[in-house]
């Protein structure tokens, strides 16, 4: 397996005049929410160690578990303000009691600054650097969203913009509105509805973006191939139609030819396919990607930022080109607050 060395990782810039971050991130919300039980101390040592490498941008969002996912980053974040780019999100609300039922998305100006007054408070601080919304309320006006986001930069709580599952018309409609720094959804061997126009629009508009789930949730690593019978009751991975059932078994079997390729370069599945998503910013000349995956564990944190050094070949990319467009189900079981099918 190829593991982490001492050097760090590369760096590039979020958006036009956004900070410099590490070619990889960390998504945080596995920490305290969504995966089942966590080992506290080893997922602290392990924001430690993603600093010492050169990750740089850690990502959350007040609804990981309604707020308790940015108060356990806090103690991190106030240690480390200096060095850490600090984004978070807002706009999905459900309810403490019904965790993965019924959703609100919310993209009001009044909203909008009460979510970043909850937010600055439960993480300590008095600014984020890059701001998400979450999802897309179609009955907002873009212009009202961006415009609140806006003014909260303009008071310094913010610093810099992001969107998260816009289509690309909707990434230019609000760049227009004000200078969006990124913008997030989920890009992987099994998900690339984005490459349709999202990804061109960040593009051409000088927006990073930013890779969510590029591990597939943990499915392309190969560390679980059912949900239902493998995982915790409430890991949410159990809602989602591409982990459970027939689907699953369909699934798991796409994994052969990652696993081909792994074996060539001594590494593991996870490392091949965010190999894959890396180099995907080479094929969208220009673009800057930032892949964020998840995870709680110092051992595959160093696996996973390990996977910058691994070059994959033409004839290794195309045996992974077939995967995305044979995987069975849905992303989430509501599709209607996500970009896919809307470019």
């Amino acid at each position: 397996m190829t593991t982490a060395g001492s050097e760090k990782l590369d760096t590039v810039a979020l958006g036009a005049d956004g900070p410099d971050v590490g070619v990889q991130g960390l998504g945080c919300m596995g920490m305290s929410w969504g995966y089942g039980p966590t080992d506290e101390a080893e997922a602290r040592a392990t924001l430690e160690r993603a600093l010492e490498l050169g990750v740089t941008l850690f990502d959350t969002a007040d609804m990981y578990g309604f707020g308790a996912n940015e108060e356990f980053l806090a103690p991190f974040v106030r240690a480390h303000r200096d060095r850490v780019v600090l984004a978070t999100k807002f706009s999905i609300v459900r309810s403490p009691d019904d965790p993965y039922g019924r959703t609100v998305i919310r993209n009001d100006a009044p909203y909008i600054r009460e979510a970043i007054e909850n937010s600055l408070r439960r993480l300590g601080v008095d600014h984020v650097d890059l701001y998400y919304m979450h999802r897309r309320n179609p009955d907002v006006p873009l212009e009202e969203s961006v415009g609140a986001m806006a003014e909260l930069v303009a008071e310094g709580k913010v610093r810099h913009l992001g969107l998260s599952e816009v289509t690309g018309s909707e990434l230019r409609a609000a760049h227009a509105v004000h200078p969006i720094a990124a913008v997030q959804s989920e890009w992987s061997l099994f998900s690339r509805d984005v490459e349709r126009g999202v990804v061109g629009a960040a593009r051409e508009l000088g927006v990073a973006f930013v890779p969510y789930s590029p591990l597939g949730r943990g499915f392309l690593t190969g560390s679980f191939a059912n949900a239902d019978r493998e995982l915790p009751s409430d890991d949410f991975r159990r809602q989602q139609p591409r982990f459970t059932g027939d689907n699953a078994a369909a699934n798991a079997a796409l994994l052969e030819p990652v696993r081909k390729v792994a074996e060539a370069h001594g590494a593991t599945l996870a490392q091949i396919a965010l190999a894959w998503v890396q180099q995907r910013a080479r094929v969208h000349e220009g673009l800057a990607v930032v892949p964020i995956p998840g995870t709680r564990s110092r051992r595959r944190l160093e696996e996973n930022t390990a996977a910058t050094r691994i070059e994959l070949s033409e004839e290794e990319l195309a045996e992974l080109e077939p995967i995305a467009a044979r995987v069975a189900g849905d992303r989430y079981a509501d599709m209607t607050s996500t970009s896919a099918g809307r470019e």
